[in-house]
């Protein structure tokens, strides 16, 4: 009897990937069909496109379309919704979470990266910019074909397209705002197959989603940017900051009130630290000098001294924080890492919080030697252009966040120790805290919370209005990932 039944299971269970492969290959079948690429399963494209940033999270898709025209986009999200396949776009592939592989196995992944072309308007000054282009390629073009550029992050291979949709910032944003307040419009398929234009004034509440939660919604085929004039000078920095542990809570209070009150909006700034330095590093729009004069009163109350700083072009200074070349196309190598990150945005960093932050620091974190990092992102103040922009025009949620807190941890030989190590240190530092005055940044997602949780620290005050949006256009969460949005149930509606 016991041989029979390992019988009848071996041969369910061989039905059941049959069908599976079955299915599989239905779905290349379809999307061939329609004239778009698929990658060969073991194929160098294959490899290179299933590669995830993090190599922790290594996912197996269905099948990876590779599009080249919007019809043919739309043609592949057909196949996997006739066929009953998650469908996950991938821009860059640098999500912390490999979302862009679905966050699990089995999706079917639109590889947008072989869809990159920058067209700069010289009348508008306005740029129509194809979805499956890196940050890198996107200002290498901007700057070339008219002297312009938007306000991005640092990674020139990051895809712009998730990097826009849920935020954006980067060393410029203090200046000249997030990467999705230059959104002008965009151009976007739907769950139900239908392309749709968002802008402000044409189907403003999809614009409004977009620019802030957009993976839930569709697929972006391109993107209309407004652009600005770099300076024709600017000058990156590193200041090292030899705090110790009785000085650091008095000079993150320093520190705060600069950042809410004196920091010019030219200077973009983070704290870094790992165990052996703290530094402060950025980019000053502007001369050296300006630069020094902007940084004397913050150094007068918290110690610390410029180690490097070099006055240069605009191109240059994104060269430097590049740190690899700067224009990204297909076919792009990914960089891999093996880590485990999270992060919280938050009003401030002070009293209670910040010496629950610095006693884990300097007690705990210092005598750890598995690689780790901190990274204080200076956000907001008055000053900022990121506090300058009306909060309710898209549905970014922590705009009024003081700082982008990410804690990162390459992992250990126990996985467990990697997860405890960052998960305590977030947690104390936050435990003063009244839920209002903290939330977490997507572009930066724990891989640990579960879906409720996600939800609500991603998207705060924005999340009812967006969960109605999702029960409006993708209703059967065609569009899915394990921390997207769940679409408004009847009761739940607005």
């Amino acid at each position: 009897m016991h041989s029979a039944a390992t019988f009848c299971f071996g041969l369910l269970l061989n039905l059941a990937r049959g069908a599976i492969l079955d299915k599989r290959a239905a779905l290349e079948d379809c999307i061939l069909g329609t004239s778009t690429t698929v990658d060969d399963v073991g194929s160098e494209d294959w490899e290179r496109d299933s590669t995830p940033f993090n190599e922790r999270l290594q996912f197996s898709p269905a099948a990876i379309a590779v599009p080249t025209t919007v019809e043919q986009i739309q043609g592949a999200v057909a196949c996997g919704a006739k066929l009953g396949f998650k469908v996950t776009p991938k821009g860059g592939g640098h999500s912390y979470a490999s979302l862009g592989l679905g966050g699990e196995d089995g999706h079917l992944i639109i590889e947008l990266d072989r869809m990159s072309t920058v067209t700069l308007d010289k009348e508008t000054n306005i740029a129509t910019v194809e979805s499956g282009t890196r940050l890198g390629h996107l200002a290498s073009e901007l700057f070339a074909q008219g002297n312009r550029a938007i306000s991005h992050g640092t990674c020139p291979g990051v895809g712009i397209s998730g990097h826009i949709l849920h935020g954006g910032f980067g060393m410029s944003s203090h200046s000249r705002g997030l990467a999705l307040d230059w959104v002008a419009g965009l151009n976007l398929l739907l769950a139900n197959g239908s392309l749709v234009h968002a802008s402000a004034t044409e189907n403003p509440d999809i614009f409004w989603g977009m620019l802030g939660a957009g993976s839930n919604f569709g697929v972006v085929t391109s993107f209309e940017l407004n652009t600005f004039e770099p300076p024709a000078n600017v000058t990156w920095f590193v200041a090292m900051l030899p705090w110790k542990k009785e000085d650091t809570v008095a000079a993150l209070e320093s520190l705060e009130d600069y950042v809410l009150n004196t920091m010019p909006p030219e200077l973009n700034m983070r704290i870094f630290a790992t165990r052996q330095f703290t530094q402060l590093e950025g980019i000053y729009q502007g001369s050296k000098t300006d630069l020094e004069a902007a940084l004397a009163p913050l150094f007068e109350k918290t110690g610390g001294s410029v180690s490097q700083a070099q006055e240069t072009t605009w191109l240059k200074g994104l060269e430097h924080f590049a740190t690899v070349k700067l224009n990204q196309t297909h076919p792009y190598t990914q960089m891999q890492e093996n880590f485990y990150g999270k992060s919280y945005e938050l009003k401030g960093l002070n009293g209670t919080a910040a010496q629950n932050f610095v006693d884990y620091w300097f007690d705990i974190a210092k005598n750890e030697t598995t690689r780790w990092y901190v990274q204080l992102d200076l956000h907001g103040g008055k000053n900022s252009a990121v506090w300058n922009v009306d909060p309710t025009l898209t549905s970014y949620a922590h705009r009024d966040k003081l700082y982008i807190l990410q804690f990162y941890m390459t992992m250990a030989e126990n996985p467990d120790d990697t997860y405890k190590f960052l998960d305590d240190w977030a947690s104390t530092t936050i435990a003063p805290l009244p839920a209002s005055d903290y939330g977490m940044y997507f572009n930066y997602p724990d891989t640990r919370l579960n879906r409720t949780t996600a939800q609500d620290m991603y998207w705060g005050k924005s999340l009812p209005r967006l969960q109605q949006l999702k029960a409006e256009l993708d209703p059967d969460e065609l569009f899915y990932y394990p921390n997207s949005l769940s679409p408004a149930t009847p009761a739940a509606e607005i």
